[in-house]
């Protein structure tokens, strides 16, 4: 399939073929859910503590007399139910992550990109190079393209681009390696330079 290559002043720069394959699949929301859960999921730190009752530090001498007291019988300060004392069953360090096959990962890769063509929020620039770094210029031509809300994906980030981007609200600089479902689907355009699509045909093939 053809689609239009434009400048970064939203110019006309030919017309590039997209391997379907990669762009042209029925994207399915199963594969895309289950790789955005894997990166989630896989990102959390999983470093909440707490302190059982055998690590608190507290006296262990009877509170009261074990009868003739009316109330229940204790004989520790660090049980759960009293201020201070140890929490029950309390969340202990461990990873988060869950396992995906690698092809499904690679597959849900292919199904965001095709995702985001199907829906015309799929965006190729011939470069993504500035001269200069200026955030202030950048901006008016994303309003010459009408990027708001975008990722941007380039075989390599070009330094000035990324230094003039960065500051930029809702728009994501990426390099290919870095290229992700979960980043392609949060932001409403995908914009990809042609090196960047020869990389990811040449990835996902």
């Amino acid at each position: 399939m053809k689609i239009n290559v434009l400048t970064l002043d939203n110019g006309k720069a030919g017309s590039i073929d997209l391997d379907e394959t990669v762009f042209g699949l029925e994207p399915r929301k199963d594969i895309l859910h289950r790789m955005v859960v894997y990166q989630l999921a896989k990102r959390q730190q999983g470093t909440h503590r707490a302190k059982p009752r055998n690590e608190v530090k507290a006296t262990s001498k009877k509170m009261y007399r074990q009868k003739g007291t009316g109330g229940a019988r204790h004989g520790n300060k660090a049980a759960p139910q009293f201020r201070g004392g140890g929490v029950a069953h309390p969340p202990r360090p461990r990873s988060h992550s869950i396992d995906l096959p690698k092809k499904v990962r690679r597959l849900a890769l292919k199904h965001a990109l095709s995702a985001k063509r199907a829906a015309n929020e799929l965006v190729i620039l011939d470069a993504a190079a500035l001269d200069e770094a200026k955030t202030k210029s950048l901006v008016e031509r994303f309003g010459k393209l009408g990027l708001s809300n975008a990722l941007i994906v380039d075989a390599a980030v070009d330094e000035k681009f990324g230094l003039a981007a960065r500051n930029i609200p809702n728009i994501d600089v990426l390099p290919l390696a870095g290229a992700n479902v979960y980043d392609i689907l949060r932001r409403e355009k995908l914009v990809l330079t042609k090196a960047a699509v020869e990389g990811l045909e040449a990835r996902l093939k």
